[in-house]
C-alpha cells in the first residue's frame, strides 16, 4: 500500500547526437506517432518532441536558437559568471589591502 503511486525517478540518461537525429528522422517519416516511437525506444514523449522541435529550429523551419547558438550562449554565461566572481574577489582583496595600509 505504501509503494502505490510513488515511482522511483529514472536516472538521467544522455544520448548521442546521432541517436537523436535517428529518432527525429523516424518521427519525420510519419510511419509511427511520436508517442509510439518514444515507447518503442523507452524514451519520454516530451524528450522526443523537444528533439524534433530543436531539429526544426536547426534546419531553419522554425524560429528560435539553434543548437550552436545555445552552446555559445551557455559558454558565454559560464564565462560571465566566472568573471563576476573574479571581480568580487578583487573587490574584497582591494578592501583588505586598503585597511592594511592605513
Amino acid at each position: 500500500m505504501e509503494s502505490m503511486g510513488k515511482k522511483k525517478p529514472r536516472p538521467r540518461r544522455s544520448f548521442t547526437p546521432e541517436f537523436k537525429a535517428e529518432i527525429v528522422e523516424l518521427c519525420r517519416r510519419g510511419d509511427r506517432s511520436v508517442g509510439q516511437i518514444a515507447k518503442d525506444f523507452d524514451l519520454t514523449e516530451t524528450a522526443v518532441r523537444l528533439w524534433v522541435s530543436q531539429a526544426e529550429v536547426d534546419a531553419g523551419e522554425r524560429d528560435g536558437l539553434t543548437s550552436s547558438e545555445r552552446e555559445e550562449l551557455a559558454a558565454l554565461r559560464r564565462e560571465n559568471r566566472r568573471l563576476r566572481e573574479d571581480v568580487e574577489v578583487l573587490k574584497r582583496a582591494t578592501g583588505f589591502f586598503a585597511k592594511e595600509t592605513r
